[in-house]
């Protein structure tokens, strides 16, 4: 079967690897359908991807078809379109004994501590397959980017009509944003990139956009759309060690700062300032299998539209030729999606 395996960073090779072997009790064997690239994968790329080693098969935004599978309560059957939920969770830990599985203690995320599904079949366990009858397999792999930002946003335990930004315009940005509108939030969105304001702006409807360049002072912009008070609630999705730090600017007195991007390394901030304003700091990891159950009906019922995020395609076996291709903000990736 083909398979990409990314060799070192900036290294992508296509490769002929046997097809699985038999499945086990509690396994199906799914068919790849449709393969959503995302922050991790293009990080990874970079050599800048935390938790993570080479080489390694890249993918974890999945839409997959079942091909076999053994009789189970979870109602999966053989043809079954299902979305993947890539967090593979020990069950015992005490992360996972509270529910938290996002958390686990021992957790192995497909694409990033062991191999995912950047290639045309593979065997996962049949509790983390969450089918649909009416969702196309594009929309399928997309249902673990959005889980990302419902689960930052659960953190944060907004309340309608509550101020809140989000910095950063990228896919888990545009994802935390739509699930605070989702909230009943006014959603406040700052970025570095016009092109992906003007995307919140035509696919979110969100009028309240900054442009940081240099000809604004995002924090002077933001306060005066928030009378003066600043946002109760801001979610850096950036991924950058000095935007996450200058996160801590934006909180209100009294609010909350949820750091969704992932670095290597530290970011500090000003104690004085930190108390000052009592500010809450919540770190925000994965989603858990309530959040695909609630996206896939959100999704499913229209409330939540994911046409407009796929702005590239391509296929398997052209990805090590042209995945540099985006990293290069002028190419206006949003959503790049591969197809099997």
């Amino acid at each position: 079967m083909n398979t990409i395996i990314l060799e070192a960073p900036g290294v992508l090779a296509l490769r002929n690897d046997a097809e699985p072997e038999r499945i086990k009790t509690g396994e199906a064997l799914v068919r790849v359908r449709t393969i959503g690239v995302c922050g991790t994968d293009l990080h990874a790329f970079r050599g800048r991807q935390p938790f993570f080693s080479y080489p390694r098969i890249l993918g974890h935004e999945l839409g997959v078809e079942v091909e076999e599978v053994e009789s189970n309560d979870r109602g999966i059957a053989r043809g079954d379109r299902c979305a993947v939920e890539p967090y593979l969770n020990c069950g015992v830990c005490v992360a996972c004994r509270k529910g938290k599985t996002n958390c686990c203690v021992n957790l192995k995320t497909l694409g990033v501590h062991v191999d995912g599904g950047m290639r045309e079949w593979i065997v996962l366990p049949i509790d983390k397959l969450h089918k649909s009858v009416s969702l196309s397999l594009d929309q399928l792999a997309l249902i673990e980017t959005l889980g990302i930002g419902a689960h930052a946003v659960d953190r944060a335990c907004l309340e309608p009509g509550e101020n809140i930004l989000t910095v950063g315009a990228g896919p888990i940005g545009l994802a935390v944003a739509q699930f605070a509108l989702e909230a009943g939030a006014r959603v406040i969105v700052v970025d570095v990139n016009a092109d992906r304001l003007s995307f919140c702006r035509r696919s979110l409807g969100i009028s309240d956009l900054i442009l940081a360049d240099a000809s604004t002072d995002p924090l002077e912009a933001v306060r005066a759309l928030t009378d003066g008070d600043l946002p109760t609630a801001v979610f850096d999705a950036t991924g950058n060690a000095a935007s996450m730090m200058k996160s801590f600017e934006y909180v209100s007195h009294g609010g909350r700062l949820v750091l969704v991007g992932l670095i290597q390394g530290e970011i500090t901030f000003s104690d004085p300032f930190f108390h000052r304003r009592e500010i809450s700091i919540l770190a925000t990891r994965n989603s858990t299998s309530r959040d695909f159950t609630r996206i896939i009906s959100l999704v499913e019922s229209g409330r939540i539209d994911t046409n407009p995020w796929i702005t590239h395609r391509a296929r398997l076996e052209d990805v090590p030729s042209i995945f540099e291709d985006w990293l290069d903000p002028r190419s206006k990736v949003v959503k790049a999606m591969i197809e099997t």
